[in-house]
């Protein structure tokens, strides 16, 4: 009896079954290397700005971090961010939508300009939108008679996050909307709801945890953010000085102990405020 006709015999379940192959080596190689890429990328430069720090004494650490032209840079960037990041869910969520739900021409085009952000250098970004508000500028020129300045002071610097922050929002909340079902909400409409109580009931829910998550990147990337800020914020100490520049100046002065003090409020600032949104999104994927 050859092989094909034995196979034949024997049942198809008490067949030995082959291992499946994998493309990847194994998981603890692969761990292995996960774990070594992530230290090398991210865990000894974290720890080498925690470990210069602690060459501070805790009243010099106290000191530098609490000066008051770092705490009013501490308010202007996380103010800032916060409110670039908020803007952004609402016009990031319209933008999205459009996108999904309507065909127009020229559509192609508006999705390319939505990625802009993520390929123009941050210091082109910076220059651009100061040529358009400053005084001279295309709308600085019609808004400052009118008692109204973008440039130079917080404004713009709220300006150039939102213009920074706004593809995150929307590329993360994109996929959700093309994967939603549609029926729910023809079901919604056909049982007398609203569009306010459609979108509130049906379409909310379901994008809610989207857009924590793009508020949470908009937000991250709006605290570090430097080289569209500096050309457009003015950098007037106490006013419009936000904080990666105060890092940045202490290391020109070669106050690195400081710099890296600061730094590390930064990072355990950062480090609250997004856990705090993760365990929002964890509660609101628990409620759906």
């Amino acid at each position: 009896m050859n092989t094909s006709t034995l196979l034949a015999v024997i049942p198809r379940n008490a067949r030995p079954r082959r291992a499946p192959r994998r493309v990847l080596p194994g998981f603890k190689l692969t761990l292995g290397f996960t774990v070594f890429y992530l230290c090398l990328i991210v865990l000894i430069p974290l720890s080498a700005l925690v470990f210069k720090t602690f060459t501070l004494t805790w009243p010099q650490f106290w000191e530098a971090v609490t000066a008051p032209r770092v705490l009013a840079s501490y308010r202007l960037t996380f103010g800032a961010s916060f409110i670039a990041a908020s803007v952004n869910v609402v016009f990031g969520l319209l933008v999205a939508w459009v996108l999904v739900r309507y065909s127009f021409p020229g559509k192609k085009i508006v999705d390319a300009l939505v990625d802009l952000p993520f390929a123009l250098p941050t210091a082109v970004a910076g220059i651009s939108l100061t040529a358009l508000l400053a005084g001279n500028g295309w709308i600085g020129a019609l808004l400052e008679p009118h008692g109204i300045q973008l440039a130079f002071n917080p404004n713009g610097i709220v300006i150039a996050l939102i213009f920074i922050g706004l593809p995150f929002v929307v590329r993360t909340v994109q996929p959700v909307l093309e994967d939603a079902e549609k029926e729910l909400e023809e079901a919604a409409t056909c049982l007398g709801a609203t569009r306010w109580q459609t979108f509130n009931r049906v379409i909310f829910p379901s994008i809610a945890p989207a857009l924590l998550t793009g508020f949470a990147m908009a937000f991250a990337r709006a605290v570090g953010e430097y080289g569209s800020v500096i050309f457009i914020a003015g950098n007037m100490p106490m006013v419009s000085e936000i904080t990666p520049l105060i890092i940045t100046a202490k290391l020109e002065q070669y106050d690195y102990a400081g710099a890296t003090a600061v730094a590390t409020v930064m990072l355990i600032i950062s480090f609250i405020l997004l856990l705090v949104i993760n365990g929002l999104q964890s509660w609101q994927r628990k409620k759906l």
